[in-house]
């Protein structure tokens, strides 16, 4: 078919010009992304304005980035240039954070098979009772991440307000059940002073964290590298140590796991010593 209208392109040459398949271009039509100029009403023929071709290209574009179709419709709609930005700044976030996990990934993987990785180096430290400030809830393991984030930031804000005289870096403490079941105690904390005055704010409580024997040893980067030190320790005390039923210590060094990439994290694993 031949369009007499130097302004439209039949469907096999907007194909052409964008790369898109018939297929695609019907299937974008159907979800209102992309709607001919006009159909044909007797043979269907699908006709289209080359002011469309740039819509078809950033469609295009955004599919290939992954962009749900139920965004993308709603980008291409809206007219307001401000919204539309935020709306594909947010995929790029999201893009540019998935694309740091599979580089961690890949990293952490390189690592398990390259023999000459350096050991990571393992020491004891005995913790004596700590009073701290306490988030702790029971929790499924697909929510630690955005509990974390939450019980993390409403732990720091009473801090702040209340102006209490930490005495140390804030922690984590993660129950086996967390991880063997998928559902158990989560808990973060705050080491405050001996004696000091608190008082229940939200979810934070006031607790006296008990003694423990730790094996301990410390990650230097992304998610990753947790995962690296976490399985040296498993190694460490099926060998040389006995486990005992108590939740996993993290200590937050500097940063965070997971959104700094240059965190300094100090794991401690519970044990019985039966050597000095």
């Amino acid at each position: 078919m031949i369009s007499s209208d130097r302004s439209l392109m039949t469907i096999g040459d907007f194909s052409r010009a964008t790369r898109l398949s018939a297929k695609a271009l019907r299937h974008y039509h159907r979800e209102g992304l992309l709607a001919p100029a006009s159909v044909d009403p007797v043979n269907g023929y699908r006709l289209y304005t080359v002011d469309q071709l740039i819509d078809a290209q950033v469609i295009r574009t955004l599919r290939e980035l992954d962009v749900p179709v139920d965004e993308i419709r709603e980008i291409v709609s809206t007219s307001d240039v401000a919204s539309r930005a935020a709306r594909i700044e947010g995929h790029a976030a999201r893009l540019e954070a998935r694309l740091r996990k599979t580089s961690d990934a890949l990293s952490s993987l390189r690592r398990i098979l390259d023999d000459a990785s350096p050991r990571i180096p393992i020491a004891h430290r005995t913790v004596p009772p700590t009073d701290a400030l306490v988030v702790q809830e029971v929790i499924d393991l697909p929510e630690l991440s955005p509990w974390f984030d939450s019980a993390m930031r409403e732990l720091a804000r009473v801090v702040e307000a209340e102006r209490v005289p930490v005495a140390g870096a804030f922690g984590g403490l993660w129950s086996t059940e967390l991880f063997l079941d998928g559902r158990g105690m989560a808990a973060l904390y705050a080491p405050v002073d001996s004696g000091s005055e608190l008082e229940t704010m939200g979810r934070v409580r006031a607790v006296t964290l008990p003694a423990v024997e730790l094996a301990v040893a410390t990650s230097h980067g992304p998610d990753e590298s947790v995962r690296a030190v976490y399985a040296a320790l498993g190694e460490h005390v099926a060998r040389h140590e006995l486990s005992i039923d108590a939740p996993i210590r993290e200590t937050y060094l500097k940063g965070l796991p997971g959104p700094d990439a240059d965190a300094i994290v100090e794991i401690g694993w519970p044990v019985f010593r039966v050597t000095r």
